[in-house]
């Protein structure tokens, strides 16, 4: 079991960015960070480890993109890829899945009239933050130091 307390750093993984968000210490309330312009495996991996001597935390949730269902696809396999490059690094690695986030996203940052190059600057952090939120309230727990579900992405569960 995995020491489960403190800030954990979500990333929405995409081709072209990365959308970062990061708990409070207590992993009560999940912040939407940046989104980050992808430069390559190797360039991203070391991008996000001094992310995480930033934030103090050595703990990374991936979204996982699955299809609607639930089986894996090419953007997942690259999630994978990057999430085990990740733990390579000695980065803690847990997936989330992630269907319909960046959807739900979008269509929050319309609903509130954002214009489009902006919503293009944004949307990905906000679907990291929607990613963490809902991975704090399902494995996240302040009164036990440990995580009940370190899914290594091994397994169709997530």
């Amino acid at each position: 079991m995995k020491d489960c307390t403190g800030r954990v750093i979500a990333l929405d993984v995409g081709d072209v960015r990365i959308g970062v968000a990061v708990s409070d210490p207590s992993g009560t309330i999940a912040q939407p960070v940046e989104v980050y312009r992808r430069v390559g495996y190797a360039p991203d991996c070391k991008y996000i480890l001094a992310l995480s001597k930033r934030y103090h935390t050595t703990h990374i949730v991936l979204g996982l993109p699955l299809h609607m269902d639930g089986t894996r696809g090419p953007q997942a396999d690259k999630t994978l890829v990057f999430g085990r490059m990740l733990e390579e690094a000695g980065l803690w690695v847990d997936y989330q899945d992630e269907r319909m986030t960046t959807m739900i996203a979008e269509r929050a940052l319309i609903s509130s009239r954002m214009r489009r190059d902006k919503r293009r600057q944004t949307v990905d952090k906000i679907a990291a933050t929607m990613i963490l939120e809902q991975w704090l309230a399902t494995n996240y727990d302040s009164s036990n130091t440990t995580n009940m579900n370190n899914s290594q992405g091994d397994d169709q569960s997530v």
